[in-house]
């Protein structure tokens, strides 16, 4: 390893990477598709631990103004010369991960999104002391960025909720540019909400900042959101006619989020690891994402690792603990005898054909037991190998992935189910 490059484990940074001489597998094309063909907002839904963060970094490293330009020499994006030209360095850009956005009650987790939205603007502070913008523009950026005595934000509900409107109507005046607008793992606060109890609550706070920023927002260029799920229209998109959705059913943008084939060959001969390509695909393989055949990249990332760094190695499943599996939890414990077979048949090799609800809505988990089905799709407990439209739903056929997944549905959703039948007894 010592005159290779480092491996990239849990770094989102992609500043960070290209710099320090990680290994980056090239998905700045990603750059080229969206702005080719981007709308004016775009949501991309995929498992976690799937390139998501470090795609949405790639996008501000390329489009704020300012930005080190060296850092896609060489890369693939860089060919695009008038693209480059035209929208490199060219943007004000608002980036948000809410990700930590979280609480065991609804009073936290507004503070930690205030907390999330005012560390924003105090990067943007360039806005403080602006003389293209009036002293009651300052006064509203300043609004933002207030502390108290315990370093938490003030901003009032009622300006929180517009913060992200605020921002984009300055930083447009500021910078004669409209906005871009990068929001991160955006479902995590109503993951969270369901699990402690103030999911309405927290609906409505996501849908009224939604609505202020994406809707008839003439300081918006464009925005992109990622997550695990697509969140219904008729919950936090309520009047967004302009969404366009990227899931792991639709083939645009689909090799994008984790490694293809060719590149882990690619990334398997550059750490002497090709004669490894069969047991990797046996255990990291197997999602399609539209028509592209994809690797779990957290999954392929620790197993080289470890592979480097040990005589004697063998795979492992490694994404099992990258994150709650609360909801997945929720949802098989409380399915009905029939669903719990299908689930048994799976683990056996088997297929199931449900139908497949795009639109997610976690107060609707309990009510139809068919919700356990697009869940376990979208978040990556199982591959979608065909579909077929029926009336005006459409049903998929699944199967387990490959041998990391069946080996979590194993350890723990058995576990579950024996934990179900212990309390039912």
């Amino acid at each position: 390893m010592r005159n290779r490059k480092k491996l990239p484990i849990g770094i989102d940074s992609f500043e960070k990477i290209i710099r320090h001489n990680f290994y980056y597998v090239d998905k700045t094309e990603m750059i080229t598709e969206l702005l080719h063909n981007w709308g004016e907002v775009n949501l991309f839904t995929r498992p976690r631990r799937f390139g998501k963060s470090l795609n949405m970094n790639m996008l501000q490293s390329f489009l704020e103004i300012g930005c080190d330009k060296s850092l896609f020499n060489g890369l693939k994006v860089s060919r695009e010369k008038e693209l480059c030209e035209e929208y490199m360095g060219k943007f004000p850009v608002i980036s948000l991960t809410l990700k930590n956005v979280e609480g065991l009650n609804f009073e936290s987790a507004r503070k930690s999104l205030k907390n999330t939205l005012g560390m924003e603007a105090w990067r943007l502070s360039a806005l403080a002391e602006s003389s293209r913008l009036t002293e009651e523009e300052k006064n509203s950026y300043k609004a933002l960025t207030v502390v108290d005595d315990h370093g938490d934000f003030k901003m009032s509900d009622a300006t929180m909720e517009k913060a992200l409107l605020i921002l984009t109507v300055l930083l447009e005046k500021h910078y004669g540019k409209k906005a871009v607008l990068l929001i991160d793992e955006y479902d995590v606060p109503l993951d969270k909400a369901f699990q402690y109890g103030y999911y309405d609550e927290m609906v409505s706070l996501i849908r009224n900042m939604f609505g202020n920023v994406l809707k008839t927002n003439s300081s918006l260029f464009f925005a992109v959101l990622t997550g695990c799920l697509r969140i219904t229209k008729e919950s936090i998109f309520t009047g967004l006619n302009n969404l366009k959705v990227y899931s792991v059913t639709n083939n645009d943008f689909s090799e994008y989020f984790g490694f293809t084939q060719s590149e882990v060959e690619s990334f398997a001969e550059f750490y002497s690891l090709s004669a490894e390509i069969t047991e990797m695909k046996t255990w990291y393989d197997g999602y399609l994402f539209g028509r592209t055949e994809i690797y779990n990249p957290w999954s392929i990332l620790n197993y080289v690792s470890s592979a480097n760094s040990n005589e004697t190695f063998a795979c492992q499943p490694y994404w099992i603990n990258t994150s709650s599996n609360s909801i997945i939890h929720e949802l098989v414990v409380k399915s009905d005898a029939k669903t719990k077979e299908q689930i048994a048949s799976l683990m056996e090799g088997g297929s199931v054909k449900a139908p497949i609800y795009e639109d997610s809505v976690y107060a609707n988990l309990n009510v139809n037991s068919d919700n356990v089905w697009s869940f376990l799709l979208f978040t990556g407990y199982l591959k979608q190998i065909d579909s077929e439209l029926i009336g005006e739903t459409v049903y998929s056929t699944m199967v387990i992935p490959n041998r990391e997944i069946l080996s979590i549905y194993k350890r723990t959703i058995q576990q579950w189910f024996e934990e179900t039948i212990k309390q039912e007894k």
